[in-house]
């Protein structure tokens, strides 16, 4: 399973990758619009993908990043 979602992330990226090539060429408004519509789309599928091929989440305590970069004082080792 992991390796079709996976396959599947890298046929969105490949497809992202295609589609940002597209828009620095040439186009007509139209075609412009419909290629950034489905970058926009592409976009979104590997978003949901990678939340569900990869569901972790990490609680950060409140007050712990604050805690983490708050100077402390220096001990003496010796």
């Amino acid at each position: 399973m992991i390796d079709e979602q996976l396959a599947m992330l890298r046929a969105h990226r490949n497809n992202i990758g295609r589609y940002q090539r597209l828009l620095k060429t040439e186009l007509t408004e139209f075609e412009r619009q419909f290629v950034e519509r489905r970058l926009s789309e592409e976009r979104s599928e590997i978003e949901k993908l990678a939340a569900s091929a990869f569901p972790l989440t990490f609680h950060i305590p409140q007050g712990a990043i604050e805690n983490a970069t708050t100077p402390r004082a220096a001990s003496n080792h010796g």
